[in-house]
């Protein structure tokens, strides 16, 4: 077994996640569709609850290194702030996806333990992250959490309501009304 196959399974595993959840973690559907058997899954992850931690691990890490990546590339904390929807628009974009965590966010309460830590990780990511913005942006310590916390249930519950529609212009015009409102700076 190789580590591109660790990968291609997380990959497929991802796509999965974000249209149908944890419970779309289907061992033989993933392995169909990266061409391996099934129980070669099993190499790489003994459990279906091993590949939804890892699967929600490694999505809060892409997370992450995006939201850094755009702490460096754009330093006006209110044009950071003002991009921060662009993550969620990209998984509407990619099929009518889902934030993974918000997902299984949804789920909660039928999820494993560690599969729960790493959804709770990226929404403390998240948070910590529009804290930081916020704080920038108001130049004071970090202290914003309530208004970053406001912030990133907004802009999920945007993805939702858009998503339930297959409809992305109105993921837009809810966050355009964030802008117009103040929320989103």
């Amino acid at each position: 077994m190789s580590s591109s196959s660790r990968e291609a399974i997380l990959t497929v595993a991802r796509r999965a996640a974000q249209m149908h959840g944890y419970n779309g973690l289907n061992f033989r559907d993933l392995a169909k569709e990266v061409g391996i058997k099934a129980a070669s899954i099993y190499y790489y992850f003994p459990s279906k609850a091993d590949l939804g931690a890892a699967v929600a691990r490694r999505y809060w890490e892409d997370t992450k290194a995006t939201l850094d990546a755009m702490r460096a590339e754009t330093p006006d904390p209110r044009l950071c702030l003002r991009r921060y929807p662009e993550m969620f628009r990209r998984s509407l974009e990619s099929g009518n996806r889902l934030c993974l965590c918000s997902f299984m966010s949804a789920e909660y309460e039928d999820l494993p333990e560690a599969v729960k830590r790493e959804v709770r990780t990226f929404i403390d990511i998240n948070v910590a992250w529009l804290d930081t913005v916020l704080s920038a942006i108001d130049q004071v310590s970090p202290q914003n959490t309530g208004r970053a916390r406001a912030i990133f249930a907004a802009v999920s519950g945007a993805q939702l309501m858009a998503r339930s529609r297959a409809d992305i212009a109105l993921f837009d015009e809810v966050i355009d009304n964030y802008y117009r409102t103040g929320l989103l700076g």
